[in-house]
């Protein structure tokens, strides 16, 4: 039998309830889509490929079975738990896009029992999870294997007509597997479990949390909002909005399958940690999956300004939430704040924050944004606040009235815990006789608050700028999107380095055009400047200007060492 005629058999097997569903002009919801899934059943089949005790730590490396559409998966786990240990608390870790499973020590050193598993079944590894080839959309490596992955279409282009043929049904039915071999454990206690996911992990995160197994779970980044939203730019503060229709396949992925869907029928206490520049996903619509919690299910949330794939500033939530919510633990956690967007006197939009438990706040730091649709792309900037009683009032000035300004605070407290106000946005027009009092700029802000990965650091001369910490990726910076500090059409980019030993740096736009940074030595200041046409695109050729930028980075070529260099003075200035 066919690949696409084993799908289409099973269909006819497993989708009864689907056809009852699409008969009454309804679409399943996730419980429906799991409600005939048992995942303690059948036998682990355990093969045990790997064990050892180190360091009063006993690690186990393994295989067990996953039955799923009536197929059996060979899932490889590892297993770490401190040896001699009894009634732990179990952890579920898991791993992001085409990813792999990982103890986190850190968790195991702490008493928990850590189990992490294999969805990504990528081939090339030593040990993978071996799926069938009726299942082998699981494979995230898909697309070099000769086949596609299954979200809203068929292999063969056809519209999703059943849930379970999914790719994202496959990784949350073994997801629930691997639940069930860790609550297996000799060392764990039941009745006290939590899960963590990063990236593609913190996506299953939510469907996990439906298990009432589960007390609670942090998920890293995903949140849903991908599908058809991400996908086809569907941003909720387009201006107009844009919603181009959506196909029966899409309706089925997103009412049975998206995070999100999941909101209503989520248990356990759910924590999300993102960065406000994350490509995975949309921080201003996980509003909307919060108030779709039943009103008894703890949730809350930070977004780390400026942040991508990275949460290093939001403190110790993720281990604080866990222990609060899973161990019982009488961790202090902020109630969450409120904030209004609205215009002050003179018409000069402000946001006023009011946060919970003002005594134990060590920072409360305000971010602003301009127009920007993508929230991916926005250029988000610190501006100060002021306190006025109970509330943090900050100005927030516009170039245009008639365009959005968005802003939220993070308030960090002193256990560590960070709380992220919600999401505020708002064409100052439509809050009254609104005031456009802010200027552009050619002079551009730089240091720890703009790019990415640096600190601040002296030149020759006492010039103060900014030097990158990462010797392999560099920096970046997105603030040459905000309309303030925009270029002018025409312009070239200007900026000043200090290093006394010769580096090879690269200079990119977009994260597309690129050209040669030569770093020359010097005890002195040098000046540098680029021509939007010095930057190149193997496909699309010289860069036409530099005010189509939105994000400029620096990078090291291999061997260099780009934190031995400080920049200082990026502006623009006219090409003449």
């Amino acid at each position: 039998m066919s690949y696409l005629r084993k799908y289409y058999s099973n269909y006819l097997v497993s989708g009864f309830y689907l056809l009852s569903c699409l008969c009454s002009l309804a679409l399943p919801t996730p419980p429906e889509v799991w409600r005939d899934y048992n995942p303690d059943d059948g036998d682990f089949k355990e093969e045990v490929v790997h064990e050892a005790k180190n360091g009063g730590v006993f690690y186990r490396d393994s295989y067990i079975s996953a039955y799923i559409n009536d197929e059996e998966v060979r899932v490889f786990c590892k297993y770490a738990v401190k040896d001699g240990a009894r009634n732990a608390p179990a952890l579920l870790n898991v791993h992001g896009w085409m990813g792999g499973p990982s103890i986190d020590k850190s968790y195991v050193e702490d008493g928990w029992a850590v189990m992490s598993f294999d969805y990504s079944g990528i081939t090339k590894r030593r040990h993978y999870t071996r799926y069938p080839d009726a299942l082998r959309h699981g494979h995230m490596e898909a697309r070099s294997m000769g086949f596609s992955l299954i979200y809203d279409k068929m292999p063969d282009g056809s519209q999703l007509v059943d849930p379970k043929a999914s790719s994202h049904y496959l990784w949350n039915a073994i997801q629930r597997r691997a639940l069930s071999y860790l609550l297996n454990q000799k060392e764990v206690d039941k009745s006290r479990v939590g899960a963590k996911g990063y990236s593609y992990g913190g996506t299953l995160m939510w469907n996990l949390a439906m298990d009432q197994r589960l007390k609670a779970m942090v998920a890293y980044f995903g949140i849903g909002w991908i599908n058809y939203y991400r996908d086809r730019a569907v941003w909720k503060y387009n201006n107009p909005l844009q919603a181009p229709p959506q196909s029966s396949g899409q309706k089925l992925f997103l009412a049975a399958l998206a995070p999100q869907a999941h909101a209503p029928y989520i248990k356990a206490a759910s924590l999300w940690l993102n960065g406000s520049n994350d490509h995975h996903g949309g921080h201003e619509r996980s509003e909307q999956t919060f108030r779709a919690f039943q009103p008894n299910v703890p949730w809350d949330f930070a977004v780390q300004a400026r942040g991508h794939h990275n949460t290093e500033k939001l403190g110790d939530n993720c281990k604080v939430w866990l222990e609060k919510h899973v161990l019982g633990k009488p961790h202090f956690w902020a109630a969450r704040p409120s904030s209004e967007l609205r215009l002050d006197a003179q018409g000069i939009p402000e946001i006023q924050v009011t946060p919970s438990s003002p005594d134990r706040i060590v920072d409360l730091q305000i971010y602003q944004c301009l127009k920007t649709a993508n929230n991916i792309a926005r250029s988000w900037r610190d501006v100060t606040s002021v306190r006025k009683g109970s509330k943090w009032v900050a100005k927030l000035p516009v170039l245009d009235v008639n365009d959005y300004v968005f802003s939220y605070a993070n308030i960090r407290y002193d256990n560590d815990t960070v709380v992220s106000s919600d999401f505020e946005a708002a064409i100052p027009i439509k809050l009254g006789n609104a005031v456009a009092t802010e200027v552009k700029s050619n002079t551009l802000p730089e240091g720890t608050g703009q790019w990415s990965h640096v600190a601040p650091a002296e030149g020759i001369g006492g010039v103060k700028g900014f030097r990158p910490l990462n010797k392999h990726r560099g920096t970046s910076s997105k603030q040459f999107g905000d309309p303030k500090w925009q270029a002018p059409k025409g312009a070239v980019l200007s900026f000043r380095f200090y290093c006394t030993q010769p580096q090879d740096l690269q200079l990119e736009a977009n994260g597309r055009f690129v050209t040669d940074l030569k770093i020359t030595a010097s005890n002195e200041w040098q000046f540098i400047q680029f021509r939007p046409d010095q930057l190149k695109h193997a496909q699309l050729g010289s860069m036409k200007d530099w005010s189509e930028v939105n994000q400029i980075s620096i990078k090291p070529i291999k061997g260099a060492d780009i934190t031995k260099v400080v920049f200082a003075d990026f502006q623009w200035v006219d090409s003449q």
